[in-house]
């Protein structure tokens, strides 16, 4: 069997299966990106809930493992040459599980670069900006007297979202036919825009028919359903 106690974040969340990949989350969307990435690859793996509430994301076990202090992150016992590998990001998580699965990045070396183009996309993009929308429109922000904030991401946020519907017509998913880790990093952001954030009245999602075509597809996959509940809060 792994032995994994090298590791401290396992003194805080051990191990049951220590030959699967663990898995340290919450199911915001950030932390679904590996959830469904794991459903969809079927790799086996454990998940673990990171609690905000009782600030997991702060104990020093899981900054072993995340100095950044966010979620997700991962450690795999089997990674690269046999050895156990941790690793944070999501984007990062992404690309790792989709190299040891083989599945959802293409290896033609021109289509996997624009793939990750489109990853960085979303990593650089629609997540903070998506993510500042929230904080000014249903967070601490919505108080704010001063709209000049909340506007500057109201705008942004529906130029993203006009790139992105712009990029879906004539296709299936970003990369055509087909579906890729930017899908998946894409649309739990969309979801929650519109559905967490309650902001697609605010952005005018209805004028981005292509963009809501893809997300409606994007969560009738079973594996998203799935993903999008681990790990399950407590």
């Amino acid at each position: 069997m792994t032995d994994l106690s090298a590791f401290p974040i396992t003194r805080k969340w051990p191990a049951r299966h220590p030959d699967r990949i663990q898995l340290y989350s919450l199911p915001t969307p950030n932390g679904v990106k590996a959830s469904i990435m794991l459903e969809e690859t079927g790799l086996p793996y454990e998940p673990h809930l990171v609690s905000f509430d009782t600030n997991d994301q702060m104990s020093p076990e899981f900054l072993s493992l995340n100095p950044n202090n966010k979620i997700p992150a991962i450690l795999d016992p089997q990674g690269p040459g046999g050895k156990p590998l941790a690793l944070f990001e999501s984007g990062a998580i992404l690309i790792y599980l989709a190299d040891k699965s083989g599945r959802f990045l293409p290896a033609d070396p021109a289509a996997r670069y624009e793939t990750i183009q489109w990853l960085m996309f979303q990593m650089g993009g629609i997540g903070p900006m998506f993510g500042q929308l929230g904080f000014f429109h249903k967070f601490a922000g919505k108080d704010y007297e001063d709209k000049r904030p909340r506007d500057r991401y109201v705008a942004e946020s529906r130029r993203l979202l006009g790139v992105l519907d712009k990029r879906l017509a004539g296709r299936g998913w970003i990369m055509g036919d087909e579906y890729s880790i930017a899908d998946i990093a894409t649309f739990p952001w969309v979801r929650n825009l519109v559905g967490f954030y309650a902001a697609g009245d605010l952005v005018g999602f209805d004028d981005f028919a292509e963009v809501k075509r893809v997300l409606d597809a994007f969560v009738a996959r079973p594996a998203v359903a799935r993903g999008l509940e681990i790990p399950k809060r407590g």
